[in-house]
Order: C-alpha cells, then structure tokens, then sequence
C-alpha cells in the first residue's frame, strides 16, 4: 500500500509540474506575441491577430500607441457624431472577442464613406493607432483608423444572415456563412482546442499516431449500416457494347440454337450414313459451324441481358465485383480500430484520429453519416487499464479547454447552456464512478418500480441501455460520470472479450451527464479460438478477418482499446442540443451540401 500512496504521490506532483509548465508556456507565447505583433504568413498585409492585442497580460494596453493592421469581419458597425465617425466591431476569428474601430469619415471617403463599412460581414483591413479606452469601458483599447488598406463589401440588403438571432436550423442552410456567427464561431475554437489537446494527451503519453484507412472490406462493427464504394455505377449511362435484348428476342434466339442443334444432329446421321458423300460431310459442317455462331450470339446475348441497366453481372446474376476498381465490395470504414489493433500489436501504444462512416437513416439529434472518431488501442492493457485511460482522456479535454477557452465557454454559458462550465469543472476535478452493467440496470429497475420514473423504452437484463437510461443513471442516480462496464455479450461487438461467466464481455461505456455514452471500448478478445467462434456466431464472413485472426496466431497480447465519437465530446462541452451543430459540414439522411 505504501508503494501505491508513494506512485499517487508522484502523479500528481508530475500533474502539477506538468499544469505550471503548461502556465509557463501560455505565459511565454503572449510575451512574445506582445514583441512581435504581426501574425505569421501576414507579413505582406502587417495584420495583427485580435487575440494578440486583446488576450495578452494587459489586454491591450501595453501596445498604447502603436499602429497596426486589424483585418477581419465587421460584425456590427455604426455611424455616430452625425456621420462624422463610425463605429465597427471587428472579429477575425482568432478569439471570440470583438475589437473596436472607430473610423473617422475623412479616412474612410477613399472607399467610399462610412457606409461602405458599417454593414455586417464586411471584410476590412484597417491600419491605426492603439488608444486606450475611457474608464469602464468594456474593452481597455481600441483602434482609431488612419487608413482603411482592404475593403471586402457586402449589400446589406441582400446578406442572408441578419442581426437578429437565427435558428440552427436556419443556419445549416447556410453553412458557408454560419462561422461568422457567435455560436458556430465559439464551437470552431473549441473543436480545434479539444482536437489539440487530444494529441497532446497521447502524445504525452507515449502512443503514436497512426492513419487508418478510410476504405475496407472489412465490416468493423458487423452491423452492415456501410456506405459502398465503387466505380460500377459510372458505367451505368454508358451505351453497352451489346445492346440487352428484350425477352422475346432472346426466347427467340434460344429456340434458334436448339433447332440449330436439331438441324446439326440431322445432318451428321446423314453423314454418317453415307462415309463417302462429300456433299453430305459439307453441310455436316456448315450447320456445325452456324451453330457455333449462333451459340455465340447467345452467350453474349445472355451476358447483354444479365448487364441490363450497366452493372456487370455473374452467371448466377449476381453484381460481378472482379470489374469494379478494388475487385472485391469495399466500404467507407465504419471505425479504424480493427487497423489500430494491427500496429498496437507491433508498436504497443498507438491512436487514430479520423473521419469513419455509418449509413444508418437515423434523423435523430445524436447521429450523423459522417463523423469522426478518436479510437486508442493497448497492448498488455487489461480493462481497468482501459476504463482509466478514456478517464484520463476526457477529463485532460475538459481541463484544457477550461484553461484555454473561456472567453468562448462563457458565451456559451450565458446563452446556450447555463450548465455548461460547472459541468466541464465537475469532470475534470472529479474521478468517474465505476459501476456494472448489472448493478446500473438493478437500480434503473428500481427507479421503475418505486415509480419515481417511467421510461420510454422498458428496463431489463440483457437490453442495449438507451440514451435516456444512460443519462439519468449520471444526471439523477449518481450526478456524475460513470462507467458502465461487463455488458451482456449479445449486444456487444464480436471482438470484445468473453469474460469467465459466459454471458457477459469485458465491455465498457464512459456516460456523462447531457450527453449519455461517451466512450465505447473494452479489452478485445485474444484467444482465437473463442474470437473464431465469436465470428461464426455473428454470422459474418471469415475471410474478411483472416489478418485479424493472424493477430491471435502469431504472437497474441492481451489488449484494450476504445472509441470516442469526436462530435459527442463538443456537445458534451457546449451544451448544444444538435450534434448537427458541432460539426463544420454535417452529413445526414438526405442531406450532403457543401
């Protein structure tokens, strides 16, 4: 025990050293960005980033005095001192700050007066002197305009986005301008913020980062919802070299060949008869050879009718993928962990970081086709190992962007979901409790019976837990993040190892509240024999798994790994109802703009 107190000890001291070099780091780059003000690959237009003036130490203040470029988009604008100056609230997306412009109407008569730059969207480049700000104002400086170097113009009258706020629905009819919105604005640095410290935890700890790929043959999740790839369909339009027949025509053509045969018969008796009768032996021949032809021009007559509509077809009608480009039915990949697992078993610790796919006609508010998922993969890593690791991942998330967000997570706060930060606080300062499948479903069990909740799908042993199930074992029973862990094995994937008792794998769910599931993962089943059996009970294929089999063969390891739907995470921190919403250029049933 004492051993273990000692190695507690020496984990948080490496956590705090860790957390103040963290401090010394930010610290140094607003030093440095305080000396060096124009921000890189800018040097032609000398612009100065917003968050450079408005996030460093003294916000601003110590750059009194001295001219610079701001570029960005004008998020509201207004003419004061009857049209003397104007006012423009300025964003360039570096921090979700606005910094404040005050053009006089002098400066601005070049491009065309103030009215060229008051509209909302407009894209201006202005060059100026830092001022300080009377006492009480929000901001400490703002730019006064001496010359307005780059104007991007926009009609008021015409720009979809009015000021007024808009619902997300409207928005994602317009996902080409919803960046410039507050919302869509904060969750873009918070998706890139939880995007970096995702590497940063990995990397950190020792893993590698490894690129799966995003076609397969292989079904990862055997559930079958894939998307196909292929170039069959592109020959579809394309006139056929042997136009299909009708089926008349091709009756028509059969009983060609079989009176053919008749006639072919008929003339070798003949011929047969009288050896010494070249005429005979002729005709013999000619009707053989008609045959032959006609023969000909049923097969490609038959292989015409089977490619009707202009896919290539087998004898037994099935779709002939030797012609397609992978030779073989090939899928956008529905997870990268059957690759991952391949170089854990060789590299130890790894991670994949990538888009994955699901061809699942769902229009629900959690499922989108094209997602993207963070899946590490252990060797030597039983399931308590798992469980702590996707902890440790997701509770490093939720400190990081804490540190390095707010301004962002507080609109958030303010306007989207007044829980939003207290939530993030409670997963990053508190450990996760553990709980099994069968203890979580006695007490939900419980709840119903004391009829203090009725739920919409029933609870028993043995049920796929629902999102509502899901979250109120976090949101109401424990009030924090779980992991559910030993699911049944009937609702589990094949690959998750079959515990001692039979029934259940050594499966695992990290639930938070909002969201529900989290992280799936489990310790992946090693032994071939039952990995083999898993399969046939899956009625899946072999052959698509030989390598994965391989794995068992040559040099097997106890190993775990998990997945994390990159999007789930966002919502989980933004509080947002829509995973529609957390991602750049959603993709569902029906819809694939832009």
């Amino acid at each position: 025990m004492a051993t273990a107190n000692g190695s507690s000890a020496a984990l948080e001291e490496v956590e705090a050293l860790r957390q103040q070099l963290e401090s010394l780091q930010t610290t140094l780059r607003k030093k440095e960005a305080e000396l060096e003000t124009v921000a890189p690959y800018n040097r032609t237009y000398g612009r100065t980033m917003v968050a450079t003036v408005l996030e460093s130490d003294s916000q601003g203040l110590s750059l009194v005095g001295k001219t610079i470029r701001v570029g960005g988009w004008v998020k509201t604008g207004r003419e004061a001192g009857a049209g003397a100056f104007a006012f423009l609230e300025v964003n360039d997306g570096s921090c979700f700050q606005n910094i404040q412009v005050m053009v006089e109407k002098a400066v601005a008569e070049e491009v065309g007066g103030l009215k060229s730059l008051t509209p909302t969207s407009t894209c201006v480049l202005i060059e100026g002197v830092l001022a300080e700000t009377p006492e009480g104002t929000k901001q400490k400086v703002e730019l006064k305009a001496t010359k307005v170097v780059h104007l991007g113009s926009t009609d008021p009258a015409e720009y979809p986005l009015a000021k007024k706020k808009q619902s997300f629905e409207f928005l994602r009819e317009k996902a080409h301008l919803r960046p410039r919105t507050n919302t869509i604005g904060a969750v873009a640095r918070i998706r890139n913020a939880l995007a970096y410290a995702t590497h940063r935890f990995f990397q950190e700890q020792g893993f590698l980062y490894v690129h799966t790929p995003i076609v397969t043959a292989s079904d990862c999740e055997g559930a079958g919802e894939m998307f196909q790839v292929t170039t069959l369909l592109s020959k579809v339009d394309e006139e056929p070299e042997v136009p299909p027949p009708s089926p008349e025509e091709l009756a028509a053509l059969r009983s060609q060949v079989a009176a053919q045969g008749e006639a072919v018969k008929a003339a070798k008796t003949a011929a047969a008869a009288n050896k010494e009768d070249k005429e005979a032996a002729a005709k013999s021949k000619a009707e053989v050879g008609t045959l032959l032809k006609l023969k000909e021009q049923l097969t490609k007559a038959e292989e015409a009718a089977r490619n009707a509509g202009g896919l290539p077809r087998t004898a037994d009608g099935k779709v002939d993928y030797s012609k397609d480009f992978f030779s073989k039915p090939s899928y956008l990949t529905v997870s990268g962990q059957l690759n991952g697992e391949y170089y854990a078993c060789a590299l130890s610790n790894i991670y994949t970081f990538g888009p994955t796919f699901r061809a699942e006609n769902s229009h629900t508010a959690r499922h989108l086709a094209e997602f993207w998922m963070i899946e590490p993969e252990m060797a030597f890593c039983d399931l308590a190992d798992d469980m702590q690791c996707a902890e440790d991942y997701v509770r490093f998330c939720c400190r990081h962007i804490l540190d390095n967000c707010r301004p962002d997570l507080e609109f958030i706060n303010g306007m989207i979901d007044k829980g939003a930060i207290a939530r993030l606080e409670q997963v990053a300062n508190s450990p996760f409790k553990r709980v099994s499948y069968t203890e979580a479903v006695e007490l939900l069990e419980g709840v119903v019976a004391s009829g203090e909740k009725k739920f919409e799908y029933p609870v028993s042993w043995g049920i796929d837990l629902q999102s509502e199930h899901e979250r109120y074992l976090t949101e109401e029973i424990f009030k924090q993040p779980i992991i559910v862990y030993n699911y049944p094995k009937e609702i589990k994937a094949f690959y998750m190892r079959l515990n001692d008792d039979g029934k259940t794998v050594a499966a695992m769910d990290v639930l938070v509240p909002k969201v529900g599931e989290l992280v799936g993962g489990s310790q992946r089943e090693d032994r071939l024999d039952v990995l083999t059996q898993r399969i046939a009970e899956s009625g899946m294929p072999m052959e698509p798994y030989a390598a994965y089999l391989d794995l068992r063969k040559y040099g097997t390891v106890p190993h775990s790994g998990f997945g994390l739907g990159f999007e789930r995470l966002i919502l989980f921190a933004t509080g947002l109802d829509n995973i529609r919403d957390v991602i750049p250029f959603p993709r569902w049933p029906g819809n694939a703009a832009y």
